[in-house]
């Protein structure tokens, strides 16, 4: 007998069941007696499909290497769930004080950490039978992106960029001595992940205590978006390929 996939390692199909529940509720008018089990069915069938796509089995021969991987697998699926709580709980919250530029704002970045999980086995997967996740020139490459972004930002933006930037260099002086720069880059990543779920929780409490009528507190919340916009163009930039 098949196993079933937790939907809780899966937050895209979490959010699937969501939506699901709340078109038929909301929109529907169906019954939430009805809408649940769908929603859960909904959730459960997307996990299981989710799950038979990932790499059945990883060869690093790198204890260490396997442990990063899965500490920053399980931070990122952590970052993915609280996203999509707080991407459900925005919607309501923001729709009603009709925030909808900062709304918009927010779902975006919720959506981009929901595809984190996936980018991260992928990203594994990349790193078998090699030194290094990408080459010196990639990795190099990188740099100039961060480099061109940190000429033209400001503020905490900057900040994180330049720290970014650092990491990077790192991570090409490794390169170019042929050490393995593969935990170096797992770790540019996973710090990168914990920052964005820090700013993503002060973006939460503050959406709880804020006046959403007073202009100065929605500046505020603003600010906090795009950190975590910042974030996620960062996580996104070292996860790809």
């Amino acid at each position: 007998m098949m196993k079933l996939a937790n939907p809780l390692y899966y937050p895209l199909a979490v959010l699937a069941g969501g939506i699901s529940l709340i078109v038929g509720v909301r929109f529907l008018q169906l019954p939430s007696p009805i809408m649940l089990p769908i929603a859960t069915g909904i959730a459960v069938a997307g996990s299981n499909f989710l799950k038979s796509r990932e790499p059945k089995y990883l060869e690093l021969n790198n204890p260490e290497l396997e442990r990063e991987i899965t500490s920053v697998k399980t931070s990122a699926l952590a970052l993915a769930n609280k996203s999509n709580e707080l991407r459900l709980e925005v919607k309501n919250l923001l729709t009603d004080s009709f925030q909808m530029e900062l709304l918009a704002a927010v779902q975006m970045s919720c959506d981009r950490a929901l595809e984190v999980p996936a980018k991260i086995d992928n990203l594994a997967w990349r790193l078998q039978g090699s030194n290094s996740l990408l080459s010196l020139s990639e990795l190099q490459q990188q740099l100039a992106e961060v480099q061109h972004k940190h000429r033209s930002s400001s503020g905490v933006a900057k900040q994180h960029l330049s720290q970014l930037a650092d990491s990077l260099k790192r991570n090409i002086q490794l390169a170019q001595e042929g050490q393995d720069t593969r935990i170096a880059q797992i770790v540019s990543i996973s710090t990168q992940i914990q920052d964005s779920a820090g700013v993503l929780q002060r973006l939460q409490n503050k959406l709880h205590t804020s006046d959403l009528t007073d202009s100065e507190q929605i500046n505020q919340l603003q600010l906090l978006s795009d950190e975590l916009s910042s974030f996620q163009e960062n996580i996104d930039l070292l996860v790809r390929k």
